[in-house]
Formats: C-alpha cells, structure tokens, sequence
C-alpha cells in the first residue's frame, strides 16, 4: 500500500478476528512505532501484549477495576467487561513512559507515544491486519495501571486491539480541509 493510500484511508475496524500479526509483522510494526516523532530521543513509550490465555487476564483486572469503582455491578455487566479484550486476537496496552527533561514537557512525550501508537495502527493495515485504538476510563483506572506494572510516572495512552479485519469496512466521515485549516494572519472579511 503507498504511504498517501493509507494515509487517507486508515480506518478503525470493530471487528478483528485471528491471525494477528506476529514475528516478522510485528517487528515491523514496532520499527514504524519508534520512528514516532521523539524530541531528545527520549523514546517515552513501551507496549504490553496480551494474546491467548493473556487477553482473559486482561478481562480480569478491567473487572477488578469495575468492582472497584461500583462493588454492586451487575454480574451481566462483569461478564461483559471480562470479554472486552477478547474482541481481538491481540491487545497492545501502549504505556507513555515520560521523564523529567529540561526541554521535553511531559504533555510532548505523551504525545510522542500517541504517534507511536499510531505508527503501530498504520503498519498494522500497510501489512492487511486492522485494528482499533481503544481509551476509556479503564485507560485511566489507578488499579488498571498498578496491575499492569506501570510506574508513577507512566500512564496509559490506549488499547490497541489488532487482528485480521472481517467483514466490510465503515465508511469515512466526509471532511474538508477548509474546516480546519486557518490562514495567518486572518484574512478581513
């Protein structure tokens, strides 16, 4: 797929089915990842992956935080979050792990690890899988974060779930660049 081809066509896709990308794919996938834009060459980013037995672990902890925020959750409502991450064959928790530095504020870094999940989405549909960048409040869940292992420092910046995309994709919401592109200084009327 050209680069301007993706580019313009990349598209989230709710529903992922196996293989996900593996071995050669991911590697790729994560070299185009770490060619995020990265000031100080910080690289203020890293993954966790979840597969098979993984993505029910996952489930689990996203329970535990739903019990914790409400003990009275309905056991239909637990079931369903217990399932959320196995609505792929793979969940990549993208973790936005910023340091103090004298020229690169925090908000930068996080940033910086948004473009690398977004590289992550790009090489994912450039190589034919698919996928679906994920937030919530799950994403900013402290007991979400304390099992997952990350330090104070660190946040989460999403879910990305991947795999092979079935059935059609949807349909891009028509945009015009003239909506969001201003002229400076402003032109007078």
């Amino acid at each position: 797929m050209q680069a301007l081809e993706l580019l313009l066509k990349r598209n989230s896709h709710p529903r992922l089915l196996s293989p996900a990308p593996e071995g050669e794919a991911m590697a790729q996938m994560y070299q185009a990842a770490l060619r995020a834009p990265d000031h100080a060459s910080l690289t203020p980013w890293r993954f966790i992956e979840f597969r098979g037995s993984a993505l029910l672990s996952l489930g689990e902890i996203f329970v535990q935080a739903q019990l914790a925020q409400d003990p009275a959750t309905p056991e239909a409502d637990l079931d369903k979050i217990q399932r959320m991450p196995q609505r792929a064959p793979l969940v990549i928790a993208v973790v936005a792990a910023c340091q103090v530095h004298p020229k690169v504020p925090e908000i930068e870094q996080q940033l910086s690890a948004g473009c690398a999940a977004h590289g992550l989405l790009l090489a994912a549909e450039a190589l034919g899988f698919a996928g679906l960048w994920r937030s919530g409040w799950l994403c900013f869940d402290p007991l979400v974060k304390e099992r997952l292992g990350l330090t104070e420092q660190e946040s989460l910046v999403g879910f990305l779930y991947l795999g092979t995309p079935q059935g059609r994709r949807k349909v891009l919401p028509e945009r015009h660049v003239a909506d969001f592109v201003q002229q400076w200084p402003q032109q007078e009327a």
